[in-house]
């Protein structure tokens, strides 16, 4: 039997009496055309012209900017005007933009995520979060994660694939150049409760606090240590991607916060990268914290606030949240592992 199409799902979402469910759908067939045509950019590669080495510019959140950054984040917007949405915010951007005051929704949007790997030929994407129209601006990005109507994320990777939520489950369509659609490829994505897996760049280890450092510790201890069980490291370096990976074959990320000067509060963005990424996992059983509380709780106070994040497997991040507020319960702690790590002399 043919899988479904996008269009088909996006149809019966809808309906044909649904004003907001059918802006949704719009905004989402938009970006989906936008996700395609910024997908030929990078094939294209350093020969096209979207493909520019660094600009001497910054986004609003200071982050360096490249002229793929710009480039996709100007079609996504197109798309969003499109759409005929409320209000529009970027990471490339300083403050939303205002487009139709009469639509029910508006949309967050990281429009390339991962823009350090551009020039590496790494999977990079784009990370959207649709949320109801507060009236204003300010009013509407203030939500908290849990008012989100529908979350993705569209990865430029072997396949062009978009991750979708709109609040009933994780699906996963894979772009066919054959079809020129989108197709399902998972109807219901379920992440393992358990994990053996865990990403973190561990080239942080010593800025990071002793909860953190006790997780690692633990886990590179493998069978022999408290956890009792062997782990894998892994770390693309990519959110998209290593969000993926987990809702492929399970596992954890930890991108927390450390003691370097500006990641006290971690790196990733609440409103346009954190949230998308909770509803998404959260939708396939799993959680996403920020070491104490559920990502979809927080209260942004800033449209480019940042926060640490984990999330994946929802044991696991659990198991992460009792070592930063009682590590002693997790385990009888071999005296080896409760005065010195693997990585500390």
């Amino acid at each position: 039997m043919q899988s479904a199409t996008l269009d088909a799902y996006l149809n019966t979402y809808a309906g044909s009496d649904d004003p907001v469910r059918l802006q949704i759908a719009g905004t989402i067939r938009a970006f989906a055309g936008a996700a395609v045509q910024i997908r030929k950019s990078i094939n294209e590669g350093a020969l096209g012209a979207a493909f520019a080495s660094s600009r001497a510019t910054y986004s609003a959140d200071g982050d360096a900017q490249k002229e793929l950054d710009v480039h996709a984040d100007n079609r996504f917007l197109d798309a969003a005007r499109q759409a005929g949405i409320a209000f529009y915010a970027s990471e490339e951007l300083p403050g939303p933009v205002t487009i139709n005051t009469q639509s029910d929704i508006a949309v967050a949007i990281d429009p390339l995520d991962g823009s350090s790997n551009i020039d590496t030929n790494v999977s990079i994407g784009t990370i959207f979060s649709i949320l109801p129209s507060a009236g204003d601006p300010e009013a509407t990005f203030a939500q908290t994660g849990e008012t989100q109507l529908a979350a993705g994320f569209f990865i430029y990777g072997p396949q062009l694939a978009l991750v979708l939520t709109t609040g009933s489950g994780t699906r996963i369509y894979v772009f066919s150049g054959r079809l020129g659609t989108f197709v399902e490829a998972y109807e219901s994505i379920v992440i393992p409760k358990s994990a053996r897996e865990f990403a973190v760049n561990a080239s942080n280890y010593r800025h990071w606090d002793e909860a953190v450092r006790l997780y690692v510790d633990d886990c590179l201890a493998g069978s022999e240590g408290p956890r009792g069980e062997d782990f894998n490291m892994r770390w693309i370096a990519s959110l998209v991607a290593d969000t993926y990976r987990i809702l492929s074959r399970g596992g954890v990320f930890l991108y927390p916060g450390d003691g370097r000067r500006g990641y006290s509060s971690g790196r990733l963005r609440l409103v346009y990268e954190a949230n998308p990424i909770a509803m998404l996992i959260e939708q396939a059983g799993g959680a996403a914290s920020d070491g104490l509380t559920r990502i979809l709780e927080l209260v942004p106070h800033d449209l480019h606030q940042r926060t640490p994040l984990i999330f994946g497997s929802c044991k696991e991040v659990e198991t992460i949240e009792r070592y930063h507020s009682d590590p002693s319960s997790i385990a009888d702690r071999h005296p080896l592992f409760a005065n010195r790590g693997l990585f500390r002399t």
